[in-house]
């Protein structure tokens, strides 16, 4: 299953009594101070959970599965997550 945006804006509903469209609210806020904050390259770290941060690729030639042709693939920033311990073993002792 796929948690959406409106997935945590029901469970913020649901747990903290906001109502809908305030809960949709502020998902999209939170989101918006994340995207925002990784455009200007800082990292976003949230304690217990995990750490956002961007990388940057260099370019390389590639290729193109359907035609064997060799492309250029331009050197790009990435979002990377890295996991926090808490939540690493969290995830691994609910796989036992």
């Amino acid at each position: 299953m796929t948690l959406t945006k409106a997935d945590i804006a029901k469970t913020i509903h649901e747990r903290m009594g906001f109502k809908v469209k305030e809960s949709l609210s502020l998902c999209e806020e939170v989101l918006d101070i994340i995207k925002s904050t990784l455009k200007s390259g800082e990292e976003v770290k949230v304690h217990r959970f995990g750490k956002f941060e961007i990388r940057q690729k260099m370019g390389h030639k590639g290729r193109n599965p359907h035609t064997g042709e060799t492309v250029s693939i331009t050197s790009r920033k990435i979002v990377t997550f890295k996991l926090s311990g808490q939540l690493r073993e969290r995830i691994n002792s609910a796989q036992n």
